[in-house]
Parts: structure tokens; C-alpha cells; sequence
């Protein structure tokens, strides 16, 4: 893998020849820089580069955009020294050479000018202080003063300094160790992991939203469970979200005992991982058992339960969400549906599918269905391969019924056709608790497969649940039809 020269590889890139011509044109030394040279040894895709510049990263930045035919907008931060712009796919950006160093309770750095040693000095790992030389005498030489391509090829996470001095100076690059680790597969260095261990209650001066920002790429990666085991060996973990370390642990009692909860949600997560790219489904697998420790009980007839716990769970996902500044909107209730109905095909498998079962299930999981079944079926995890066999069959009847019953039903989007409205036109009733006890006895009979969801079907029944409420129907079914046809025409 070593190699000095990646002019060839610059050379597919125009941004890299105009940013050449545009430091030639201010006398600048330039080099691009961090991750997209990283990126460039490891053959991944990265839309953004970054470029150190010993000279004023704005003016280089300025100079560039008159060099290109479509001027891009810059967007330039005098207080930083730095500037950006986004050219095609790319987002690229310019700082001049710079040093830092921090205060003990600040993320925010103090910025002086600096020479390129002393910016790469202050990058956080050594895969990550890598710069290639734009200047015409040396144009693609490799600049790597740590080894960073000799680290890219053991496999290794590395910090340029000595691991204290670089995680005192920001204590989120911890979990960017933790991150790129379970991004690239890499290990730790021992010397940099010994150092997140004793210094991880640093971690409490970051933002929330620095946090969950490195949680959720750690939950994106390939295999997420590796990250997470990571955070829980460091300290991490317990510090950022202790109600998923609550899950740790096995209890024994009479001889008997239940699975580790954690291990098992870190397997769900990985079997989620393994089908989707979802965020929010993978946040409903970390979730799905959260309250299990809360409903655990023991009984001597049948050992370990954790009834409703996907109940409380699911009551539980907004606090969590609030609490690492996620999103409160449809991923939020997308996940607290995930929760609450994750047990749901589980029973059906086991108790035998009815058509009124997968009906509720439809119109409880809506557009959630498919998502619902991957974290079923990635919940599966005992290690008895006869059971998660029979599991597994018994998911694909249920998934076969579910797409028959809703061609037949179109249930994702099932409202029933007997409304409040018709019935408060049918008994002359104003808005009230009757009006939604009829309606919700209808929707019950619809989905008990009582009932077609139809008007006559739906109005013959009104009128059946009207007579034992000692209700008098005032209008004929023509007469609400009718009715309809005519808003209709008007609408």
C-alpha cells in the first residue's frame, strides 16, 4: 500500500489543479488534507476536502472560485480564518495553517497562525494528519510526519501526540477513536485506549449534540455492536446512555436465569444492521428491550418475565430522544412504534396467524410494516438453530398473509367508512362519548373480520349497536348516501 506520489490520483480531480493554480498565483504552499487523503489510501468515497494553506485560507478560498467557470458562492468565517464553497458534489473547504490549545473546560480552541507541523500536530489521529503537497515542485507528494499510511495498513487508531495531551485537548476525538474504529474495522492503539479509559469522564464538557452526532455514525457502521462494546470498555457508555448499560448483566435465581439483555440487543442491532441502512430502525432494535430491567420479575413457574415491557419502552423513547437531542418528529414516532409493536409478530408466530390479527397489525404498524418485520426477524437470536428455523418459517407465512390481506384490505390506509360525522347524521347525535364509542365498536368489528368496510355492511351494524344504546335512527342508509354523493359534487 506505502506510496509517496498520488498525483495520478489528484489528477481525476480538477479541484486539486485550480486550487494549485490559485496558491502559484497568492505564492501559498497548499496541501489538502485529514480525511479525503485518508479516504484516498483506504479507496472510499468522500465529497469533502478539506485544504491547509500556510497563507489566509479565505483569500486562497476567494482566489480559487474566479478560477473556476461557474463561480461557486464562498462562504467565508473571518473569526475561524476559514472558508467554503460546494462544487459539484463536493464540499470543500480552506483554513490557514493554524495551532491550537484549550482550556480545561472549553471545547473552543485558542487559534494562532502555525506552521504545516504545527497543523498536523493538532489533528486527532494519525490516519488523519495526512496532507498531499499541491505545489508545482512536489505536486501529490505524500507529507505523513506520524506513519499515518503505516497505521492505515496495521489496522490501527493512533493519536499524533501523546493520547492525553490530544484528548484533554477535545474531548470528543475519544469517541472519534470509537467512531473510526468501528467505521474502518481498525483496533485501538493501546497507549490511545488506555488513555480514553482513564480520561473518559471528560466526555461530560461536549455538547449533547457532538455526542449523539458521533453515536449515530457509530450506529451506522457496518458492524455497530463493535463500536458500542468499545464505548461500554472505555467508560463512554455509561457516562452517555446508562439505560442501555442498565441492560448489562445476568440474574440467577432458583437455577434459572435469562439472556444478557445488552449482548442481545447489540446482536439485534448487528441483524438490523445486516438488512437495512435505517438510523431509526437501528435506534428501534437499540431500543426494543430499554425497560426490560424496569418489568423483570420472577416467578417460580416460569422463571424470568418481562411483561409489557415494549409498552413501557415504547413510553420511554421520547425522554431518550429528548435527552440526546434526536429528533422529536416522525423518526421519533416512527421508533416508539417500532418499540411498542416489536413482540407482536413474534405471537402471531407462535399462536397461529387469523386474518383479524394481521389486520391489526397493518393498521397499527402502517407504513412501519416492513421495518416491523426486519426487527423481528433480527430478534431472533437463540442459539437453538431448530428454534429460529421454525421462527423464521412461521415469520414467512406471516409476511405472506400481511401482503394478501392488505391487496385485498389496502389496511395501510384503513379508516373506517361509517365516520363520526354519518354517525351523528344517523341518530341526530352532537359530538359526545357515544359517537366515539360507535365508532371505535366499528372499527373493532371491521378489523374482527365481523364486517366488510363497507356503508351497508357498516350502517346495518350502526343501527344493531344504536338499538341496545336505546338510540333511533333518523336517516336511511339512502338517505346518507345521498348525503355523500352531494358533498361529493360540491367538493
Amino acid at each position: 500500500m506505502k506510496k509517496n506520489n498520488f498525483s495520478v490520483e489528484l489528477s481525476t480531480n480538477q479541484i486539486f489543479s485550480v486550487v494549485a493554480e490559485a496558491s502559484a498565483n497568492l505564492a501559498y504552499e497548499t496541501y489538502v488534507i485529514g480525511g479525503f487523503v485518508r479516504d484516498l489510501i483506504l479507496g472510499r468515497p468522500n465529497k469533502d476536502i478539506d485544504f491547509v494553506t500556510l497563507g489566509s485560507g479565505i483569500e486562497l478560498a476567494q482566489q480559487t472560485a474566479t478560477l473556476i467557470k461557474h463561480q461557486p458562492k464562498v462562504n467565508f468565517f473571518k473569526n475561524f480564518g476559514t472558508a467554503q464553497f460546494n462544487l459539484d458534489d463536493y464540499d470543500i473547504e480552506f483554513v490557514g495553517a493554524r495551532k491550537e490549545s484549550y482550556r480545561t473546560d472549553s471545547r473552543k480552541p485558542l487559534v494562532e497562525d502555525g506552521t504545516l507541523d504545527d497543523d498536523q500536530k493538532r489533528r486527532d489521529f494519525t490516519i488523519n494528519a495526512m496532507g498531499i503537497s499541491l505545489h508545482k515542485s512536489n505536486f501529490g507528494e505524500l507529507v505523513d510526519p506520524f506513519d499515518g499510511i503505516g497505521d492505515i495498513e496495521r489496522k490501527l487508531i493512533k493519536t499524533p501526540l501523546e493520547p492525553e495531551i490530544t484528548f484533554s485537548d477535545d474531548p470528543l476525538r475519544m469517541m472519534r477513536a470509537i467512531r473510526f474504529a468501528s467505521q474502518l474495522n481498525f483496533d485501538i492503539e493501546t497507549e490511545t485506549f488506555e488513555a480514553i479509559k482513564k480520561m473518559s469522564h471528560r466526555i461530560e464538557i461536549v455538547s449533547q449534540e457532538r455526542i449523539t452526532d458521533e453515536l449515530n455514525k457509530i450506529i451506522l457502521s457496518k458492524v455497530p455492536s463493535y463500536g458500542f462494546k468499545l464505548l461500554h470498555q472505555a467508560g463512554l457508555l455509561k457516562i452517555i446512555f446508562p439505560e442501555f448499560v442498565n441492560l448489562l448483566g445476568v440474574e440467577t435465581q432458583d437455577g434459572k436465569g435469562h439472556k444478557d439483555n445488552f449482548y442481545h440487543t447489540l446482536q439485534v442491532l448487528d441483524n438490523t444492521a445486516a438488512k437495512s441502512d435505517d438510523l431509526w430502525l437501528r435506534w428501534a432494535a437499540i431500543l426494543h428491550d430499554i425497560a426490560k430491567p424496569a418489568t423483570k420479575r420472577f416467578s417460580q413457574k416460569v422463571g424470568w418475565t418481562f411483561h409489557g415491557h415494549e409498552e413501557l419502552g415504547s413510553r420511554w423513547v421520547k425522554g431518550i430522544f429528548r435527552k440526546m437531542k434526536l429528533p422529536l418528529d416522525e423518526k421519533m414516532r416512527k421508533v416508539t412504534n417500532l418499540v411498542r409493536l416489536h413482540l407482536r409478530p413474534i405471537a402471531l408466530a407462535k399462536d397461529g396467524v387469523t386474518d383479524s390479527a394481521i389486520r391489526r397489525l397493518l393498521v397499527e404498524a402502517g407504513e412501519e410494516i416492513e421495518y416491523l418485520m426486519i426487527l423481528c426477524r433480527a430478534d431472533i437470536t437463540s442459539k437453538d438453530p431448530n428454534r429460529v428455523r421454525k421462527y423464521l418459517k412461521n415469520f414467512d407465512k406471516v409476511e405472506e398473509l400481511l401482503i394478501e390481506v392488505n391487496e385485498k384490505d389496502k389496511l395501510r390506509s384503513f379508516q373506517p367508512v361509517i365516520t363520526g360525522e354519518i354517525i351523528m347524521q344517523v341518530f341526530g347525535l352532537g359530538p359526545s362519548k357515544q359517537v366515539g364509542i360507535l365508532k371505535n365498536d366499528i372499527r373493532e368489528a371491521i378489523l374482527d373480520c365481523k364486517i366488510e368496510n363497507d356503508y351497508e355492511a357498516g350502517y346495518n351494524y350502526l343501527i344493531e349497536l344504536g338499538q341496545k344504546m336505546d338510540f333511533v335512527p333518523l336517516k336511511s342508509l339512502d338517505e346518507i348516501l345521498a348525503s355523500l354523493n352531494t358533498q361529493q359534487e360540491t367538493a
